[in-house]
């Protein structure tokens, strides 16, 4: 083999193996986008969800202040009764 050809056999697979890390480089950097990308779903999924819940919270302690007033009220009502039957 003559030097010409070993040096441009050599030169080939510098390419070559360039162009493998650039290719496995750009895998790489796609499955990371990928990943970032399902993170940033998930998260807001999770907000979602929060704010579902929040939501969910909210009516619940109304539904409970109202009937706490009107506990009261029926308790103020039962003591002005029970005032005038003393």
């Amino acid at each position: 083999m003559s030097w010409p050809v070993a040096i441009l056999l050599i030169a080939a697979l510098l390419v070559a193996g360039f162009l493998i890390a650039v290719v496995v480089v750009g895998l790489f950097d796609s499955r990371k986008a990928q990943a970032a990308a399902d993170q940033a779903d998930d998260l807001r999924r999770l907000v979602r969800r929060f704010e579902q819940l929040a939501e969910t919270t909210l009516d619940a302690q109304q539904r409970t202040a109202a009937d706490l007033a009107e506990l009261r009220a029926r308790t103020a009502s039962i003591e002005q009764i029970l005032r005038t039957v003393e």
